[in-house]
């Protein structure tokens, strides 16, 4: 059986056994895989570092946020199709609302650092607002679909919006 060496093996083609079965290479290989993974590893850290500094904590209210804006623009990418009027514009358009929802979140997050209060004062009240307004664009997607929703359910809604705590009534009472 012949013996490789690493000028035979980065010089010529080899099977699948020839490359696993010369270590040495396999060795080289798995140090650079390390040096990749720990490159990567720094990049998240970086990136996650400076989400957490332009957004605040990753709370309930954030994720609440998130989660309404993903399922709003899919409902709204569902209706588009149903109905046969989807159009590109219009997508991007919701797209740059989006992220314009998220540069209004990151103002208020500086505002609160600058303030240092040691609360997120300004942020809960953006994401209350942006909640309750991608709330009810998801509402109205899902009757665009076809759907019957519960009253109270938009009625909540816009009390968030609007930032009156009433009690909302049950059933068919007025």
């Amino acid at each position: 059986m012949k013996s490789f060496t690493k000028k035979d093996m980065r010089n010529k083609k080899y099977t699948l056994l020839q490359g696993v079965f010369f270590i040495p290479i396999f060795n080289e290989r798995r140090c650079n895989m390390k040096i990749y993974s720990l490159e990567a590893s720094g990049f998240v850290a970086a990136t996650g570092t400076g989400l957490t500094y332009l957004f605040g904590a990753w709370d309930t209210a954030l994720l609440v946020l998130v989660a309404f804006m993903v399922l709003d623009y899919g409902t709204g990418l569902l209706r588009a199709y149903v109905n046969k009027e989807i159009s590109s514009e219009k997508g991007f358009k919701g797209l740059i609302r989006k992220g314009v929802i998220l540069i209004v979140l990151i103002v208020a997050v500086l505002l609160d650092r600058l303030l240092n209060t040691g609360t997120w004062v300004f942020r809960t009240l953006v994401c209350f607002f942006y909640i309750a307004n991608e709330g009810i664009s998801l509402l109205e997607n899902c009757a665009g679909l076809g759907l019957k929703l519960p009253p109270q359910l938009l009625e909540a809604l816009l009390q968030l919006e609007e930032g009156n705590k009433k009690e909302i009534r049950k059933g068919d009472e007025k």
